[in-house]
């Protein structure tokens, strides 16, 4: 199965091989287990001004800058974008509501995984839609060495959030490599369809609510129940990702 999603990544993509420089890492579902305190965050935001937001939605918006789902939201509900105190006001009580929840905890697996990952000589670039600030900070208490500013995406260096392949097309600038030398880990839909327009191979954990349809139809290349399932298979993947070729 990996090999064939190699394969068919490769061809639709016009590419002999692969070329592993650098892995491109997700945060919120990724390397936090934080997606249920940002779901009840945004519905309990929302619902304060009398706006329907289902926690399921979050899932599948999640990637998107604040304010894109904001807009999102509004639109629907009221046929236009919302203003920019409006953005300032739901954003600020959806930050107040996830930091009063107690610290996200880190993913299953996910520092293992990216420990592998370093042993295994690539460069790790965090390519995240969020700004929230308290799981920013703790990147480099949690991972330590793996993180720095300069390879960092995150909401307040971007325009345009997932599903635009703005994210990840920075990331790839940060990594110092070319698409076909990265590829990414994400549990998002919409992530993984930023990532697959950046044209990098899309590995999606599938931590979350959703079913893994909602990761195939995105684009995702290969699909994994959880991080420690990913950690798990790092090995033998590697080894796929680095000999699969064309002929």
């Amino acid at each position: 199965m990996q090999k064939t999603a190699i394969k068919k990544f490769l061809l639709q993509n016009g590419l002999k091989r692969l070329n592993l420089q650098a892995v491109l890492f997700d945060m919120d579902g990724v390397l936090f287990d934080s997606m249920p305190i940002h779901a009840y965050s945004w519905t309990n935001a929302l619902a304060a001004l009398n706006i329907p937001f289902e926690e399921e939605e979050a899932y599948l918006h999640e990637g998107r800058t604040g304010s894109g789902t904001i807009n999102l939201v509004f639109q629907r509900c009221y046929g236009r974008d919302a203003l920019p105190e409006e953005i300032e006001q739901i954003y600020a009580e959806k930050t107040r509501l996830f930091e009063q929840h107690p610290e996200a905890p880190i993913m299953p697996g996910a520092s293992e995984m990216l420990e592998l990952v370093k042993k295994s000589g690539l460069k790790r670039v965090l390519v995240t839609g969020s700004g929230q600030r308290s799981l920013l900070d703790k990147l480099n208490l949690h991972f330590p060495g793996h993180f720095r500013p300069d390879n960092m995406v995150t909401a307040f260096d971007v325009k345009k959030g997932k599903p635009d392949p703005e994210p990840y097309l920075m990331g790839i600038r940060k990594a110092e490599a070319q698409a076909d030398g990265c590829i990414v880990v994400e549990n998002a839909p919409l992530g993984v369809e930023s990532a697959k327009a950046a044209g990098i191979f899309t590995i999606a954990v599938n931590t979350g609510k959703l079913q893994d349809q909602h990761l195939i139809d995105a684009g995702a290349d290969l699909v994994y129940a959880s991080m420690s399932e990913l950690q798990a298979s790092w090995r033998s993947l590697l080894g796929v990702l680095r000999s699969t070729q064309l002929d």
